[in-house]
């Protein structure tokens, strides 16, 4: 898993926690379920089982993979559409290629994010590319869905390419964790992805043993999820593992502590850890459409089908088909 990795010594350190800080409690571990998305490929519905109000401003998530496949195995998502939010394509280990109706797109990979409001609407395709479903090979990331408010759901659409290189790495006052700002800030140190909806994104890799103890902004929410390994979350230690996802409660401050024992395989705690300030506003989904009225669902399938969410253009990538 080495997404984008750095020595910790070098970098800038969060605070450590204060007498004035509030920890945020446990509120809820739920463990996501297996499935496959597209045409076929592995994931884990990382939020299934989670309080929808809990997780606002976040729709959805998948683990997708981790996954090493044979030659000819690879797969990806046929040209579908999107309508009032914004999909986050986080690759860790692997390639993605991407490419939408209004000419963005390109590669993903190694620590690399695809950040796509699709506002109004818009067409996308992501594949594995040509040589990767040739050779097979490793292939691992995250997919996030991010709600926009009624204020923003028809915003023009708009894609972020974001490279690994770009990402803001901190650590704990320690040295024990090297956090990677996607989007949003951690005791000020922002990531590189501009986002409508409030949020802080980031990956984390905890030493075997080591804490990673936080700030925390109190007006968001605060998801932890395991993307492998084993440790414990907050000050009651309560254990987690691979494909789990945390709900802290109310306070400034996120602990997690990895196991001093990682499977030899699985060497350090790996997480996601993400935030926002929730909308609360009413949510109606339908497929890939995340709207505030049935009504608005209703138009957006209107739309999609009368060819008002994008064309698909003449160069189209195309999901790769066995031979």
């Amino acid at each position: 898993m080495p997404a984008v990795t750095a020595d910790t010594l070098t970098l800038p350190r969060v605070h450590a926690a204060t007498p004035q800080e509030t920890e945020r409690p446990v509120k809820s571990v739920t463990s996501g379920p297996r499935g496959f998305e597209g045409e076929g490929f592995p994931v884990v519905r990382a939020f299934a089982g989670a309080s929808t109000a809990d997780l606002d401003p976040f729709v959805h998530m998948d683990q997708m993979g981790e996954v090493d496949y044979q030659p000819g195995e690879p797969r990806g998502t046929s040209w579908h559409p999107h309508r009032g939010f914004e999909t986050v394509t986080y690759m860790i280990d692997g390639r993605f290629q991407h490419q939408d109706s209004t000419g963005g797109g390109g590669l993903i990979e190694n620590g690399a994010t695809q950040w796509m409001t699709a506002g109004a609407g818009i067409l996308h395709i992501e594949t594995p590319p040509a040589e990767l479903v040739e050779s097979g090979g490793l292939f691992h990331g995250i997919q996030l869905w991010v709600n926009l408010p009624a204020a923003d759901k028809f915003l023009a659409p708009k894609y972020q390419n974001l490279e690994g290189a770009e990402v803001k790495l901190v650590t704990t006052d320690d040295g024990g964790a090297l956090i990677r700002v996607v989007a949003g800030e951690i005791d000020g140190h922002a990531g590189p992805g501009a986002t409508h909806t409030p949020i802080t994104f980031a990956h984390a890799t905890v030493a075997p043993g080591a804490q990673m103890s936080i700030p925390w902004q109190p007006d968001f929410n605060a998801l932890v999820y395991v993307l492998s390994g084993r440790g414990t979350v907050g000050t009651e230690a309560r254990p987690v593992q691979q494909g789990q996802l945390v709900v802290f409660g109310k306070g400034d401050r996120i602990t997690v502590t990895a196991d001093a024992g990682q499977d030899s395989n699985r060497p350090a705690l790996e997480l996601l850890v993400l935030g926002g300030r929730p909308i609360r506003e009413p949510v109606f989904q339908y497929g890939p459409f995340v709207m505030n009225t049935k009504q608005q669902l209703i138009e957006a399938i209107e739309d999609f089908e009368a060819g008002r969410l994008g064309v698909i253009p003449p160069d189209a990538l195309m999901p790769h088909t066995p031979r």
